[in-house]
């Protein structure tokens, strides 16, 4: 069975998309970035919180939780953020460890955008 999840951000109408997708015990949450007002005047650190307190959102919403996060890929446009974004990523997942993946890209859609991340959960049968 499938279940879209919806955060009403701005984008999803846009792109034919939703935030999360849960399929069985799986859930996908969409490429995640800061909104307004995380957006002017923050660095990748607060960029990166803001984007993984949507993925929690996300997640719970589907019934799900960080616990169950096996996988990030987080994107960047300056890798040389990426101590500032770690640092964000390891204060959420702590001891979850879920295998990670950090790489720079040259933009995202907005150009104040600094960090964009994506999450996988497994949960529990």
């Amino acid at each position: 069975m499938r279940r879209n999840i919806s955060s009403g951000g701005p984008f999803e109408d846009v792109y034919g998309y939703c935030r999360a997708v849960r399929v069985d015990n799986q859930v996908h949450v969409a490429g995640t970035t800061a909104q307004p007002p995380h957006l002017d005047d923050t660095d990748a650190y607060g960029q990166a919180r803001a984007a993984l307190a949507i993925i929690e959102r996300a997640l719970r919403e589907a019934g799900s939780s960080v616990e169950a996060v096996v996988r990030t890929v987080t994107y960047v446009t300056d890798i040389d953020d990426a101590a500032l974004v770690a640092k964000a990523h390891r204060e959420v997942f702590g001891e979850i460890r879920p295998a990670a993946t950090l790489v720079e890209v040259s933009r995202l859609i907005d150009p104040r955008m600094k960090v964009e991340i994506e999450a996988y959960a497994i949960d529990p049968s």
